[in-house]
């Protein structure tokens, strides 16, 4: 049963898939920051973990465009991640007055035990869709979010 008047197919169209993608991404969204947890995480920290283990140092600018949020944010996240000696501040081998963030010792055993499992979490979620559904999804989800950031 419908919950919103009639705006036209276009916006009805529009308006459904929008209540469909926030409902599916909230669900989505809350096991995996469920699963993160189970690790000490948070999300943030989580997402730092895994842009440094794949990626490589990063500066704290760097970090925030690849996460999407603020500075204030991301520096509060990595002096946590510091004081757990997971990650350290180094200055950069190409440009000495930049400073980067890289995963230490500890942090790069942490994320090879984590993200495997993880990884297979994710995969265990989005197996309701097949592997073609799930490339389709991910290629209209990319279009939509390129389109929306301009």
């Amino acid at each position: 049963m419908k919950t919103t008047k009639q705006y036209g197919k276009q916006a009805d169209r529009a308006l459904s898939m929008w209540v469909k993608l926030a409902r599916a991404f909230s669900v989505f969204n809350k096991r995996t920051h469920d699963h993160i947890r189970t690790f000490g995480l948070t999300q943030p920290q989580f997402g730092v973990l895994e842009s440094l283990g794949h990626l490589g140092p990063m500066t704290i600018g760097e970090l925030c465009k690849k996460m999407l949020v603020s500075g204030g944010n991301m520096t509060v996240v990595v002096d946590n991640l510091e004081k757990e000696g997971l990650v350290e501040r180094v200055r950069d081998d190409e440009d000495r007055r930049s400073i980067v963030i890289r995963l230490t010792p500890k942090g790069k055993k942490l994320f090879g035990q984590i993200f495997a499992n993880h990884a297979e979490y994710v995969t265990k979620l989005a197996s309701v869709l097949t592997p073609d559904e799930q490339e389709q999804l991910g290629c209209l989800l990319k279009k939509l979010g390129l389109a929306l950031r301009e």
